[in-house]
């Protein structure tokens, strides 16, 4: 879906530079990447949950995931050092716009009682991180084929050298931040 990267260009640039008065164009700030990332603390015990993981958020993101290993051997946990114990999938281009016009515009507004995002869940250098609860909320995962409800990070990594500048610049590409 390319309109949403014409929209960055026509609409939310001049906004943007005209706000924070902006000498050059080069200052706008941009959504490098989104990276989405599942971790699964039963995947210990059986392995055929990482494979239902990598197909079910390569269905939401449309880009192939990739295992995550731990890094550090836990003993309370029952971890050892190399295990697979994750997934994530790193997004940007157009994969990136269309992923974040389905997530803004389709699946956040089918969660139950959504009033939208918190507006303040910036780290402090311009990049945002929402997590969910549950997969079901996105259109291509159907509920009689997971065997569990799980929930995921996603992180939105921009350019913007503040978190004001972030935030403008998400909600002109159409983030349900609450009020």
């Amino acid at each position: 879906m390319a309109r949403l990267r014409d929209y960055y260009k026509s609409d939310v640039a001049p906004a943007l530079m005209k706000k924070f008065n902006y000498k050059s164009p080069m200052q706008i700030p941009k959504l490098d990447k989104i990276v989405v990332n599942v971790g699964t603390g039963d995947a210990k015990d059986n392995s055929k949950v990482i494979d239902t993981v990598i197909e079910e958020i390569s269905m939401i993101t449309g880009q192939k995931a990739v295992p995550t290993y731990a890094k550090k051997s836990v003993a309370n946990f029952k971890l050892r050092q190399g295990m697979k114990i994750g997934v994530k999938v790193t997004l940007r281009g157009e994969r990136m716009y269309e992923f974040i016009d389905r997530l803004f515009n389709f699946s956040l507004p089918r969660v139950r009682d959504f009033k939208g995002i918190n507006p303040n869940a910036f780290d402090g250098r311009g990049n945002y991180s929402l997590g969910l609860k549950e997969q079901l909320i996105f259109p291509e995962i159907e509920y009689d084929k997971i065997d569990k409800i799980r929930g995921m990070d996603i992180a939105f990594v921009t350019t913007a050298n503040t978190d004001e500048e972030a935030r403008e610049l998400l909600a002109l590409m159409g983030a349900p931040f609450a009020k």
